[in-house]
């Protein structure tokens, strides 16, 4: 396991990030006017919209995972886009990730679904589904659609990316692939779409999948962890509990001690 990084969002992002923020600060207030109301479920589904990711977080957790002898890797700008170079690379197996603009950026294998739980809150719902890791190969993909990955993000930008959120309005999936398999690229399509708008370029958000930020500045290393250091960094800095940390680590340790130099695949189970 690697954790990669997010860096500072492309320029084109910043719709999508404003977007991103609007829709925190609305569940804010709702959240507010629940509380007032006292309609606790309510108040629960906004206080989840209401998370904010500071960078003392960020920082807390690329120090635990220095000390649970995890690596990490910052990337330079999107870190989907990290995490597929590195896939690319061989560097790691596949990138993890619920965003499907890994396979844009070239991940080899995408896997989503990699939960603790195995199940998901439907929005909006009391109700919960499992799910299971699901695995996307995008050369399968690429060949099983019969279209170049120059195409799959051509679809994207049709049907929207975090670059043009909005898409071509009224365009989905089935209509995007067919209209690409058709005219063969964007390029040949766009004169042939009626108000179809981009606020963007689409050329400069090909490019950003194309050719992304990325680094080559990076050193993969598993370690063991050091559990003095780790609870004393959980439990006397951040005041978590000690008996549940200790818990934890002696899951990982004996986790380590049980696949270290197992070569066959009977072994792991």
């Amino acid at each position: 396991m690697v954790y990669v990084f997010d860096g500072e969002p492309p320029e084109l992002k910043e719709a999508e990030i404003k977007r991103r923020m609007q829709i925190r600060e609305e569940a804010t207030v709702k959240y507010e006017e629940a509380l007032r109301r006292k309609e606790i479920e309510k108040a629960r589904m906004y206080a989840q919209m209401t998370s904010r990711l500071k960078d003392v977080m960020v920082n807390d957790a690329k120090s635990l995972l220095r000390l649970m002898g995890v690596p990490w890797v910052q990337a330079p700008s999107e870190g989907e886009a990290q995490a597929s170079y590195m896939a690319a690379k061989g560097d790691v197996w596949a990138v993890i990730s619920q965003d499907h603009d890994s396979l844009l950026f070239g991940a080899p294998m995408l896997v989503r679904n990699v939960t603790i739980s195995g199940r998901r809150k439907l929005p909006r719902k009391k109700v919960y589904i499992e799910v299971v890791p699901e695995v996307v190969e995008l050369d399968r993909v690429l060949k099983g659609l019969s279209i170049t990955r120059e195409q799959l993000i051509d679809i994207g930008i049709l049907i929207g990316t975090d670059f043009n959120p909005k898409g071509v309005k009224g365009m989905g999936p089935k209509t995007a692939l067919k209209m690409i398999r058709d005219h063969g690229s964007l390029e040949k399509l766009l004169p042939t779409l009626k108000g179809a708008d981009f606020p963007v370029d689409p050329q400069k958000i090909r490019e950003i999948f194309l050719h992304p930020r990325v680094s080559n500045n990076y050193k993969i290393e598993w370690r063991e962890p050091d559990v003095e250091e780790v609870i004393d960094f959980l439990c006397r800095e951040r005041d978590f509990s000690e008996e549940r940390v200790l818990k934890a680590v002696d899951k990982v340790a004996e986790g380590l001690r049980k696949i270290r130099g197992k070569t066959t695949l009977e072994a792991w189970f």
